[in-house]
């Protein structure tokens, strides 16, 4: 069987998000069928309980079974079967705005190997991100990662992103963590991909959270820490 060539894959992590994850698909392919793109929804499922992956199925969306837990490990599992051009990433809980796709993906047509949402520059809502998280957590972590790494990426764990198949085997990631967001900055800057930031909207999650922020937090500090002092010049 020959299958049209795919130009974009949108992979999506999910781990019981039954309340949101139809909301994020029909976004997305709503958007790739407006804009005339050959693309795909690519579900990596973390080994959900609830109906998501009924969901997912019935709705045409491609469902990828991953069942090592972790926001990295599902992500490795959606894009090493994922087969667009273009690989753009976003959280299956409705935060991330999937009818966006166009501003991800220009860019990488014009050039660019990796396109950064920044949820700090636009319209986050009020409640979309604890308290701590948002003038503690990230402007930390962020903050570290500039310092450490020399990049000027404002929000370097903002969870939508795009780039290029290209961009994503020379970055040859591997963490299996929330870390992995900080990762892919990391293994960019050291490939010195282009990378373009873009202000993007944020809203409230549906759902319950699955973040633990004390251990994440210091899974992406352990990571910066060990990766800088490994690799350090």
């Amino acid at each position: 069987m020959i299958h049209e060539p795919i130009e974009v894959s949108v992979v999506m992590p999910c781990l019981n998000e039954q309340e949101a994850l139809r909301i994020c698909i029909e976004k997305a392919q709503r958007t790739l069928k407006a804009l005339a793109i050959t693309g795909e929804v690519v579900i990596a499922d973390n080994g959900s309980t609830d109906n998501s992956v009924r969901i997912a199925e019935h709705l045409g969306a491609r469902v990828v079974h991953q069942p090592v837990r972790g926001y990295g490990a599902a992500y490795l599992a959606g894009f090493a079967d994922a087969r667009g051009k273009y690989l753009l990433m976003g959280d299956s809980d409705d935060t991330y705005d999937f009818t966006d796709l166009e501003r991800f993906l220009t860019p990488l047509d014009n050039g660019y190997d990796l396109v950064i949402g920044n949820r700090f520059k636009e319209g986050m809502c009020s409640d979309a991100m604890p308290w701590a998280n948002l003038h503690i957590g990230n402007p930390v972590l962020s903050g570290l990662l500039r310092l450490l790494f020399r990049t000027d990426i404002g929000d370097c764990h903002c969870g939508m992103r795009s780039f290029t198949k290209t961009a994503y085997t020379r970055m040859a990631l591997q963490t299996t963590g929330m870390e992995f967001a900080s990762e892919m900055v990391v293994r960019a800057v050291e490939e010195k991909l282009k990378i373009l930031e873009i202000p993007i909207d944020y809203a409230p999650r549906v759902g319950e959270s699955k973040l633990h922020p004390v251990r994440d937090a210091w899974r992406h500090i352990r990571f910066l820490l060990k990766h800088r002092l490994k690799h350090k010049s």
